[in-house]
């Protein structure tokens, strides 16, 4: 391809609504432009990109088995109503009403249609077990689209379902995926870390996230460095600050005036602050929910709200307290009546701790659970922090920041009992078919390439997913032995296949290093009169500073090799 017929112009600003590394050089490198908030076009050389990646993970699907197939865009609303996932995917999912006012929605995910399908297709156990993908627009109304193409509104997913007469059979096509995705990683270079996740609005009741590591990453990871255990933060366990164990003391009543936070409370009555314990007010599908958890920890809302099995949470306000009849600042669920309480399982690891009274600047000292207070529900629902214990290894928790770029689910039942979607064993006998769905998003694992792999001067891409392998940069074009020497070159490495980016517009040297560097194209081979004098060209790794001067007879299979060598 010769850049003066490229579609797509790069910049030299920085776009200023462009916030992270990848969005900015995508941008400035003319791979994408955005049409509206999380809505993007593909120029050219970014939807060379985002088609390697596409063949890539094709490759990896197929190998382990799997039968790619086309799912619609558009889905009945009904579908979504049956499994209840409408109201757990909420305002992300968009909604549509067709001429007859039937109601559709544009798919965020595909396991309703897919299990749908597969009701229809799948009668015994000789038809399992299944694995069926596609390669898809999808589409979430993201609250806050940002980052680029990290949190967007229509993206392109890859995603895989699993369809089993068992548990084990299950446990087999989770590890064949989990190996296919480690391989669609390493093939477009990109080391990635596996890790313990939440299921979210998807279900299911195990999943695991790959993450690629980089400090503009919007996910925290918890990980040990002894054990390797590693979790996504909304997921991660810790074992919490022990307290020595006492003996219970009676209850007593203290006055605390003008105290009502942790800290004031830790600091008035002289005790620590995992002494304490602290009540804090949500709102869960409309309904006020009281959370008692200890006052060194902080709560875990995606915890919360899975043990709620709610929809929709958000903190109380003030007001929504003080209707409730509450008394903000020295609450607690002594006494508490006519109010769902759920409280962290750190209360149970302690004694003697500091409560409100219920009643203004007042507390309790020597509360103890459940002699003096009870609860509906006791579950872990701390936000694991790094410096506190491993729950496998007892080690030092540490914490780090990453992009996730795939995800794979154990979804179980769920959704085959909701829909029907039943196989007759061997017996006779009606089986609802053991699910498991595996995705990957196309455009955030793009944009976390650029994430991981750059400089100052642009994107550094990995050879098996750049736009193109060698950038061709002919100086002087005006002199006819240069002019004549690059279009030799050019059509001798297209004649070999090798993917040339033959920048043949008569620009100084300096803009065509800037947009060589800005591109990211792994090999930049400079053809001037300076190397023809010396029957040579210049050689330049993307990822290298230094470059090599390589005489221009044979310089052909000279780049054939090393592109294979740099993963082409």
């Amino acid at each position: 391809m010769r850049i003066s017929k490229l579609f797509g112009k790069t910049q030299r600003e920085v776009p200023a609504e462009a916030e992270t590394v990848s969005h900015q050089l995508l941008l400035k490198a003319g791979m994408i432009h955005q049409v509206a908030a999380g809505i993007y076009s593909y120029l050219p050389l970014g939807w060379r990109v985002l088609k390697k990646i596409e063949n890539i993970i094709r490759e990896e699907m197929d190998k382990a088995g799997g039968q790619e197939l086309m799912l619609p865009v558009l889905q009945p609303l009904e579908l979504w109503q049956k499994t209840g996932r409408d109201l757990a995917f909420g305002k992300g999912l968009f909604t549509l009403s067709d001429r007859r006012e039937r109601k559709l929605c544009l798919g965020p995910t595909h396991e309703e249609v897919i299990t749908e399908l597969v009701r229809y297709n799948v009668q015994s156990y000789r038809d399992l077990p299944l694995l069926l993908y596609q390669i898809q627009t999808k589409f979430r109304d993201e609250p806050r689209p940002r980052a680029g193409l990290i949190r967007v509104r229509e993206f392109t997913m890859k995603d895989l379902y699993s369809f089993d007469t068992s548990e084990q059979g299950l446990n087999q096509s989770y590890d064949k995926m989990l190996q296919a995705y480690q391989n669609v990683y390493a093939r477009c270079g990109l080391p990635t870390l596996l890790v313990e996740a939440d299921s979210g609005a998807i279900g299911g009741k195990e999943s695991h996230e790959f993450m690629i590591i980089t400090e503009s990453g919007e996910d925290e990871i918890i990980y040990c460095d002894n054990c390797r255990y590693a979790a996504n933060v909304d997921k991660a366990e810790s074992i919490k600050g022990k307290i020595e164990p006492e003996e219970p003391l009676p209850l007593e009543e203290v006055a605390t005036p003008g105290v009502g936070t942790i800290e004031q409370v830790s600091d008035f009555l002289k005790v620590p602050k995992g002494h304490t314990l602290k009540a804090v007010f949500y709102i869960a599908d409309g309904k006020l929910v009281f959370v008692v958890i200890r006052g060194d920890i902080e709560v875990n809302e995606v915890k919360l709200k899975n043990a709620l099995g709610c929809v929709e949470l958000r903190l109380a306000t003030e007001a929504e307290v003080i209707e409730a009849g509450i008394v903000a600042g020295s609450a607690s669920a002594i006494g508490m009546s006519g109010i769902k309480i759920i409280a962290d399982d750190s209360i149970t690891s302690g004694a003697n701790f500091v409560a409100g009274a219920n009643k203004p600047d007042t507390h309790f000292r020597n509360v103890n659970y459940p002699r003096d207070f009870g609860v509906d529900l006791v579950v872990d629902i701390a936000q694991a922090r790094a410096g506190e214990e491993c729950p496998r290894c007892g080690s030092k928790l540490l914490s780090t920041r990453g992009i996730e770029v795939g995800h794979i689910f154990k979804l179980g039942t769920f959704l085959s009992e909701k829909l029907g979607a039943l196989f007759i064993d061997p017996n006779g006998v009606s089986h609802p078919i053991i699910m498991g769905c595996y995705g990957i998003g196309l455009d955030r694992l793009l944009a976390a390439a650029i994430e991981q792999s750059h400089d100052a001067q642009g994107i550094i891409w990995p050879m098996s997913i750049a736009p193109y392998h060698i950038y061709l940069c002919p100086l002087h074009l005006e002199n006819p032995k240069v002019a004549a020497a690059a279009e030799k070159v050019y059509s001798e490495l297209e004649r070999q296949g090798l993917e040339v980016l033959f920048d043949d517009r008569k620009e100084s040297p300096g803009v065509k290093f800037n947009d060589a560097d800005l591109l990211g194209i792994p090999i930049r081979v400079t053809i001037s009169p300076r190397t023809l004098e010396k029957d040579s060209v210049e050689i330049k790794k993307r990822s290298e500073k230094e470059s090599e001067l390589v005489p221009l007879k044979g310089i052909v299979a000279k780049l054939k090799e090393l592109s294979l060598i740099l993963g082409a």
